[in-house]
């Protein structure tokens, strides 16, 4: 039992030094409060600091080292694949600019998987397409279910129909920066049956066997939203250097 609060409360900390560390307030130059500190900040065990040290470490925010104590690593050294860390930069500022980079490398992935999709023709993968589109379908037209969450689980079943694993294996992260990407670029469409219906042509394209055009119209999604964050950020900079 002892075991299982330690862990949750490890898991606590991890996330509140994770958020801290990316948000800025702590560096490489400054590095983390000593373990005992952190057990009196937190009213926690070694043990239980030692669980989120290690956990930070996985993560590549942090390194361990005797003699040195905890250092803070280099954002380059950042593991931008684990949720957690990309779901914290993500909560910081600017997110904007995270969420740009995030788009380049969905453009470097979902058109070509669309394209192995349509190419692969897997009828079971590219039902499970079908399925994530009807919801979000649903959603747009009759307020039916979560657009957002049909809208996530359509652009998976699009890596999974791929039959890419290495594609396939990245959902997770595709769907945590995706959620908020989403949310970001939806209310400036300004119609879910809108959005429905660019989703809708690239599951034809891809039912279809239509790689080149399964590959252009996904590409066609991603530029929109890329177009958003581009204006939403030169409005924030400038927005700046007024101030």
């Amino acid at each position: 039992m002892a075991r299982i609060e330690n862990l949750n409360l490890s898991q606590r900390v991890t996330n509140e030094l994770g958020k801290a560390i990316i948000a800025g307030a702590y560096s490489g130059n400054m590095g983390l409060p000593t373990e005992a500190q952190l057990c009196e900040e937190y009213g926690i065990s070694r043990t239980a600091v030692r669980e989120a040290v290690k956990m930070l470490a996985a993560k590549g925010l942090i390194s361990s080292r005797p003699r040195q104590g905890i250092r803070v690593e280099s954002p380059d050294n950042w593991n931008l694949y684990d949720t957690s860390v990309l779901k914290w930069m993500l909560e910081s500022s600017p997110s904007l600019h995270v969420l740009k980079e995030f788009l380049q490398v969905r453009q470097a992935i979902e058109p070509q998987a669309a394209a192995l999709a349509a190419r692969k023709g897997d009828q079971n993968a590219i039902a499970e397409i079908a399925k994530a589109l009807e919801a979000m379908q649903a959603a747009a037209i009759q307020s039916e279910g979560n657009l957002l969450e049909a809208d996530l689980a359509f652009h998976t079943a699009v890596l999974q129909a791929s039959g890419n694993r290495f594609f396939f294996q990245l959902r997770d992260f595709i769907r945590t920066a995706l959620n908020v990407s989403i949310q970001h670029t939806t209310p400036a469409k300004g119609s879910k049956k809108t959005i429905a219906e660019e989703h809708n042509r690239v599951y034809i394209a891809i039912l279809n066997g239509e790689a080149e055009q399964a590959k252009n119209m996904m590409s066609y999604l991603i530029d929109e939203a890329m177009t958003f964050i581009e204006n939403e950020i030169a409005s924030m900079e400038a927005k700046k250097s007024v101030g």
